[in-house]
């Protein structure tokens, strides 16, 4: 169970994430896997990887995000996301810190995929500098 495996890369941390979308098998999942292809878009190249007890983590030139699932939100954590601009105003949790950023995604919600990739594509910027 993906749950309890140790920190992987590539296509090990891409298997155990597909595992963790079908595990989840409900709203939690299906954002997920769409959070995941909006990334993929953004960033073709984009290393996925498994830590700290089961999170998703994209990264380029260092952590872009990780997608955290609860039972009543899918979190996604930006590493820098205060260094972001959030002209759309997709950024709704973890705004007192000085560093990270995060957008809580809950059950019906819906986040513009445009959007995200955006931010992604600037985060991915900024790991660049």
């Amino acid at each position: 169970m993906p749950k309890n495996a140790k920190h992987h890369t590539d296509l090990d941390a891409s298997k155990l994430i597909d595992e963790r979308i079908e595990e989840l098998d409900d709203w939690r999942g299906e954002t997920l896997r769409k959070v995941r292809n909006a990334i993929h878009q953004a960033i073709p190249d984009v290393l996925e990887e498994w830590k700290w007890r089961g999170v998703p983590v994209w990264s380029h030139n260092g952590i872009l995000c990780t997608g955290e699932t609860y039972k009543e939100r899918v979190k996604l954590t930006f590493a820098k996301g205060a260094s972001l601009e959030d002209p759309q105003g997709l950024f709704n949790a973890s705004l007192e810190g000085n560093t990270r950023r995060a957008i809580d995604i809950h059950e019906g919600e819906k986040i513009n995929a445009t959007h995200l990739k955006a931010l992604v594509r600037e985060a991915a910027e900024i790991n660049s500098q």
